[in-house]
């Protein structure tokens, strides 16, 4: 099975929204082939707090305008460290860039099918080593990279 067109078209609208609003590193996996309550996951993530929930502030207004969609469940909204917007075909998950090298969601799922992104989304690749060179921030986490 693969991830159904509904939900390819929330993951370029949602890719698309955090790309607009300045993420880094933004990837989505087709994970149906795994499980069987989602399609896909979206993940992306930022420097900060603020910057995190702005992120995920902005794919819930993009996907409810543009597609009419709204999330089942929003969790991490409090310490905006990891905010989880759970659309049932897609989740999509919003990290702290620090959160985001401590769980290694990528590293879980590396073996799904890497879904295609728009050209935004994918020119936000290697932005949070960047970000971390510049700022002088540690993001190496064990292995030096964020992937």
């Amino acid at each position: 099975m693969t991830a159904t067109d509904r939900s390819i078209e929330l993951v370029n609208a949602a890719a698309q929204a955090a790309a607009d609003r300045l993420a880094h590193d933004i990837i989505a996996y087709d994970v149906s082939d795994v499980l069987s309550i989602t399609d896909a996951f979206l993940l992306a993530s930022a420097p900060n707090d603020r910057q995190v929930k702005s992120i995920a502030e902005e794919i819930e207004e993009r996907l409810q305008k543009e597609l009419g969609a709204k999330p089942v469940r929003r969790e991490g909204d409090r310490d905006a460290r990891w905010i989880l917007l759970d659309y049932v075909d897609i989740v999509v998950h919003v990290q702290h860039s620090e959160e985001r090298v401590f769980y290694a969601l990528e590293r879980l799922w590396k073996d799904c099918p890497e879904l295609p992104l728009p050209e935004d989304a994918v020119k936000t690749r290697g932005k949070a080593a960047e970000h971390a060179a510049l700022t002088g921030a540690d993001l190496d986490g064990a292995d030096g990279e964020l992937s």
